[in-house]
């Protein structure tokens, strides 16, 4: 076992484009981190630099205490798990895990025992004299997963391991990775683009853009707290509404109302130099069908809009409302739409107004830079 630090870490293209700019991360030993960000923002990149695919431009890189910035891939005891199998497809499943034991020339004996051992990790005992060609998509992934498990590693890397799963069978193997880590405690550090593997998976999560790191933290930590506009548009399914603000007359005003400012939220402004154009958010399911909130009557603070549109859920129903214009300063974003997490018994319809309470409490406020206000 062992911890991966990464301090000032930098990839930098001949063209002078950096793909990764001074990363700092601490992934401890025994701990699940999770590399989250949407295409090209650096998050495959600082895998393959852990891993040794990948030269490091600037910083240090170290595992278990050793720098390894001029290791070679081999040389440090990592196991690499790819969104491709990579399986030899004339080998069968004992053979394909165990080939990178027989490279490391250990004896027949050893490398039958760790094998079936393996094998009875991942449920894969009863198809171990079949070929990659007759099993199914999630059977491939964890004779992959095996092939790196059975090394015994110090860490392991896996970059969208679960990406060509189907729906169904992507939330199946989230649970089966999550429970062999932690059976394991070998510290791994997980690519993904998808933030809801990242909140399900990880002891922490990294969220990047752009190549640069925009918050570390638990994932309830990032959901309630996060960092910026970015993180709070990203973490999240449907993810947090935000919406163009101003204070006027001790009111947060946007383009669907008004609500009144609470001591907690004007301390927070104040803290922020009193400043009078922000960007709100609230998430989907912190926004309340009044109707069915406290009666008839709109209780206060609250926002009404025109339905645009409702997807039926079953359990829940997503109302879209559409969002006016609305002048709060060039700098603050603008999104065209407000969407609601109601449940199945709200009246909320297509084309019809929609009143809706907020809680003050659960509101977030963002400077125009995009920076979360304290608090």
């Amino acid at each position: 076992m062992a911890d991966i630090v990464l301090e000032n870490v930098t990839k930098r293209y001949p063209d002078g484009s950096a793909a990764v700019d001074g990363m700092d991360l601490h992934i401890a030993d025994g701990e699940f981190v999770i590399l989250v960000g949407p295409s090209g923002c650096g998050k495959s990149t600082t895998l393959n630099m852990i891993a040794g695919l990948e030269d490091i431009t600037a910083g240090e890189l170290r595992i278990g205490g050793t720098r390894v910035n001029e290791r070679a891939p081999k040389d440090r005891d990592i196991a690499m798990v790819f969104q491709s199998y990579a399986l030899y497809p004339h080998l069968t499943v004992f053979e394909n895990m165990a080939f990178p034991l027989r490279l490391a020339n250990r004896g027949s004996a050893e490398v039958r025992a760790r094998v079936h051992e393996t094998a009875e990790l991942l449920g894969l005992a009863d198809l171990l004299r079949r070929r990659p060609g007759n099993l199914s998509g999630g059977q491939r992934q964890r004779v992959a997963m095996g092939r790196a498990i059975v090394r015994e590693p110090r860490a392991f890397l896996m970059d969208e391991p679960l990406s060509n799963l189907d729906a169904k069978l992507r939330v199946q193997m989230r649970g089966s990775v999550s429970r062999l880590q932690k059976r394991l405690g070998t510290t791994t550090a997980y690519v993904t683009h998808d933030q809801t593997e990242a909140m399900t998976l990880g002891d922490r999560v990294v969220v990047m853009r752009d190549g640069l790191v925009q918050q570390v933290g638990r994932p309830q930590d990032l959901y309630e707290h996060p960092a910026n506009l970015f993180v709070a548009g990203f973490i999240g399914s449907p993810p947090m509404n935000l919406l163009p603000a101003a204070v006027e007359d001790g009111e947060l005003r946007c383009a669907l109302g008004r609500m009144p400012l609470t001591d907690a939220l004007r301390r927070r402004i104040e803290n922020a130099g009193g400043a009078r154009e922000l960007v709100l958010g609230v998430r989907p399911e912190h926004l309340a069908d009044a109707a069915l909130h406290g009666g008839a009557e709109q209780p206060e603070p609250g926002l009404t809009g025109e339905v645009d549109f409702v997807e039926e859920l079953g359990s829940d129903r997503y109302a879209h409302l559409a969002l006016p214009e609305f002048a709060a300063g060039s700098a603050v974003p603008h999104a065209d739409r407000l969407v609601a997490r109601l449940p199945a018994d709200s009246a909320a319809r297509t084309g019809a107004p929609l009143a809706l309470h907020v809680d003050p409490n659960r509101l977030h406020l963002f400077d125009p830079a995009g920076d979360r206000l304290p608090g």
